[in-house]
């Protein structure tokens, strides 16, 4: 079974896709993570973020791995290193490249052998077209800012509301806006709100509709 869990900046999608995968007994993926580990590698290495046909041979000569929240990259762990806010307008450019998503895409279409739930951004529209389950994730920018404050409160780092708030609207209308896989939900998808419900919730409403279409 796939189940593809769409969804802009703190809309819950990882949150809600672990524990669904968690009571369904599949891996879960983050797909943001790989977008990430490519957003790092070449912050860290000597490639021109300008130049798009670079990103995605970057893209294309390196292996990744995601196990839920954690990511590697031809086997050194980044995690703990890809969540730096600095890496956040540099993973805006990385992920408009067509080349780094074609990379990444099909190293996510094999993570989904045999069964997966993965988050992302265009895992129903362009990893999984034809997944079992389909769900786009929402919530009001005010209360998405607010989810998001509290992760960087949990990791201890420091953060401006104001400038958080401009950085996730900006995300979303990049995401939305690129000419390559834009953040939109799939025609067939099924739109969950979750401003007004906590975690629990809204995987009990997953949860629900997966028999009810089985």
């Amino acid at each position: 079974m796939i189940i593809a869990i769409d969804g802009g900046v703190a809309t819950g999608k990882s949150a809600v896709g672990r524990r669904v995968a968690e009571a369904l007994g599949l891996p879960f993926v983050d797909s943001g993570l790989m977008y990430r580990a490519i957003a790092y590698l070449v912050a860290e290495s000597k490639v021109d973020p300008g130049d798009g046909g670079a990103l995605a041979r970057l893209a294309h000569s390196v292996k990744l791995k995601v196990d839920g929240q954690r990511v590697w990259a031809d086997g050194q762990e980044l995690t703990d290193r890809v969540y730096d806010p600095a890496l956040n307008p540099l993973l805006s450019k990385v992920s408009k490249i067509a080349g780094v998503r074609l990379a990444l895409v099909a190293q996510q279409r094999a993570l989904g052998r045999g069964g997966v739930v993965m988050a992302g951004r265009d895992i129903g529209t362009v990893v999984f077209p034809d997944a079992d389950f389909k769900f786009f994730l929402t919530a009001s920018l005010e209360e998405r800012v607010r989810r998001r404050a509290k992760q960087f409160e949990a990791r201890g780092e420091p953060f401006d509301a104001d400038a958080m708030a401009k950085e996730v609207a900006e995300r979303d209308r990049v995401d939305s806006e690129r000419t390559v896989a834009p953040l939109r939900p799939a025609d067939d998808a099924i739109i969950i709100d979750t401003e007004n419900r906590d975690i629990d919730q809204t995987v009990a409403e997953v949860l629900k509709i997966i028999p009810e279409r089985s």
